[in-house]
């Protein structure tokens, strides 16, 4: 790949982390005005980002043949951890600030190195060790068990729970990836968790205003684009340069948080946030030591 041609896949991919952002400060803002359960978000991001799916998925020629699949069962399998795993993310989203939320979602490379050693047999050294128990440190100091003004304890669970089930579909992926297209992936994915958030909204939906409505659908669209945004710069650039990037998710939902939501971050937010961060950037720089590619660490991907 060229220099210009890895400046433009980072670029997009530093849109795509800055794209998700948006996208859950708008459903954060939607369920702080009116009551939004996770299935609704999870219906909204689906019905609304699948045109941008669709639209990537019909630029890139073939026909149906590019979301065809010979693994029909390992896309259900996928599906079902990755709608389990969003709508855990929701439900956490709903009942934490912002920025928590979202730098508790980036546990997930954690959990992945942990389910690589058990699923994957992969030989894990004192680096990515060392990777791990820092990104543990930065959730204690996140969670701050016992003291005064530590976020709810329900949706810390809902979050890492997220968490770990994006985790879970990263391996997955590693297989699935072998042999199916990324267009058969996210598209399937994407209308599993239509189906299923539509499901839901009928059982656990509620009314909503029209700038409500207005906003969940911007924030759909948003995340459909961060979709396409993330794919395509994958085209441009090696994921061991595009990894880092992901992590401007996080600086997106302190200022959007904070902007939007009026949630100023707190010190422990910030320093649990640098902590993850260095273990998930730690890791990155290890593995292009070794001159590995690895799977993004931003959680949006895999569910």
């Amino acid at each position: 790949m060229s220099r210009q041609g890895t400046s433009y896949g980072m670029a997009l991919r530093a849109a795509a982390a800055l794209s998700f952002s948006l996208m859950y400060a708008l459903m954060k803002w939607a369920a702080t005005v009116e009551p939004v359960s996770a299935g609704e978000m999870v219906f909204y991001r689906s019905i609304f980002g699948l045109p941008v799916v669709l639209f990537w998925v019909l630029s890139n020629g073939g026909g149906l043949a590019v979301i065809s699949t010979r693994r029909p069962m390992v896309h259900v399998w996928r599906c079902v951890l990755g709608v389990t795993g969003i709508l855990l993310i929701f439900q956490g989203l709903r009942l934490l600030p912002l920025a928590d939320a979202t730098t508790i979602g980036f546990t997930a490379p954690i959990f992945a190195t942990l389910l690589s050693i058990v699923f994957l047999k992969e030989k894990v050294g004192r680096h990515r060790w060392t990777a791990v128990v820092l990104g543990f440190v930065g959730v204690l100091v996140l969670v701050r068990p016992g003291s005064e003004g530590a976020p709810p304890l329900g949706g810390l669970l809902f979050a890492l729970g997220g968490a770990f089930v994006a985790a879970s579909v990263t391996v997955t992926l590693r297989q699935l990836g072998k042999t199916e297209k990324a267009t058969a992936i996210v598209f399937w994915f994407f209308v599993a968790c239509a189906l299923t958030g539509g499901a839901l909204a009928l059982f656990d939906g509620h009314s909503h205003t029209w700038p409500v409505l207005a906003v969940l659908a911007a924030g759909g669209l948003a995340g459909g684009l961060a979709q396409l945004l993330m794919t395509t710069s994958l085209q441009h650039a090696p994921v061991s340069a595009l990894a880092p990037l992901d992590y401007l998710q996080m600086v997106g939902a302190v200022v959007l948080g904070w902007l939007l939501l009026g949630d100023a971050p707190t010190g422990a937010t910030l320093i649990g946030a640098a902590l993850i961060a260095g273990s998930g950037l730690y890791t990155a720089w290890r593995e292009r030591v070794l001159r590995r590619e690895i799977t993004p660490p931003a959680p949006n991907a895999s569910v």
